[in-house]
């Protein structure tokens, strides 16, 4: 693979209605996107209205949520063409990565390419090479989706630019990413926010032994001293454990460095109990069985954490 030189961030503004349309109807009329450049961290932008195959005027709820009239799209190209002109801006699929901030981006050039005969090959080359950012957002930091506007906010950032136009619709998504590439501190005191302590007040200094405290918490009141479990409650445990999973996952991936090693620990344990857990849930239910037992050495550990906690 070719190496990576670029970021492309990309946006459609869509066809669109109060009164209801298909995703496949709503056809790009604009595409914004902007270029970064790795070595150099040079900006370039790319801006162009869209033609669609829809010869019905723009609705009045259209027109307001993107500020586009039917003048600018009358002399405008058609797909094909502007997705080329995109493409020669672009300068090498190979060597770019393709980011927007949600998929719907990426299902609009999928549907508007094979609409305009546009070659698989060359969409199946960028869908290789593409980051739904938003969706990392939420893992990450953010925990329920966010809007741009919203996201540059826990950054204290301002949206620049004017709103609903793609390319700086695009360039703000790069300021997010840009942020939470280079600054995981802060991003991890983010996710700690809204994944872990959400209104409770936390100390930085003492981030570890708190955190520690919240696990040790959670984990000590999954297993209430028995190893027996009518399957129905064995599936309502089951669900408590995939929301602590996704609850504390960062912490395994400790971006910042700023979890110490038994914070990490306690969280592999928390993995470790619920990969097991789910392979015994799923051998019971395939044999229809109505109660199910956890052997010793998978209760065990979390059995200490209740004496740990006292």
């Amino acid at each position: 693979m070719a190496e990576l030189k670029q970021y492309i961030f990309f946006d459609f503004e869509m066809l669109c209605s109060d009164k209801g349309m298909t995703f496949e109807s709503m056809e790009a009329i604009r595409i914004g996107a902007v270029k970064y450049d790795l070595k150099t961290e040079k900006v370039s932008t790319f801006d162009q209205y869209i033609k669609p195959t829809s010869t019905k005027p723009l609705s009045l709820f259209c027109k307001n949520l993107t500020g586009i009239e039917d003048k600018q799209l009358v002399n405008a190209n058609d797909f094909k063409t502007v997705f080329e002109d995109f493409l020669t801006w672009v300068g090498g699929i190979k060597k770019s990565r393709f980011f927007s901030w949600s998929p719907s981006d990426l299902n609009r050039l999928r549907i508007d390419a094979a609409e305009h005969a546009i070659p698989n090959s060359t969409i199946t080359k960028i869908e290789k090479r593409y980051v739904d950012f938003q969706e990392i957002f939420t893992k990450r930091v953010s925990r329920t989706n966010a809007s741009v506007e919203s996201a540059l906010q826990l950054y204290g950032l301002q949206f620049i630019g004017e709103k609903h136009n793609p390319m700086y619709d695009s360039y703000n998504t790069l300021r997010i990413y840009l942020n939470f590439l280079h600054t995981p501190v802060e991003s991890d005191l983010l996710m700690l926010k809204h994944f872990i302590f959400e209104e409770e007040p936390y100390s930085v200094a003492r981030i570890n032994l708190q955190l520690k405290d919240k696990l040790i918490c959670d984990l000590s009141s999954l297993i209430d001293h028995h190893d027996i479990f009518q399957m129905k409650e064995a599936r309502k445990l089951l669900k408590r454990t995939r929301n602590l999973v996704k609850k504390y996952n960062n912490i395994l991936i400790n971006r910042s460095g700023l979890f110490d090693k038994e914070n990490v620990l306690l969280v592999e344990k928390l993995v470790v109990f619920y990969h097991d857990f789910l392979q015994i849930f799923e051998e019971h239910d395939t044999c229809s069985s109505k109660v199910l037992i956890l052997d010793d050495y998978i209760v065990k550990p979390v059995m200490q954490l209740q004496l740990k906690r006292g």
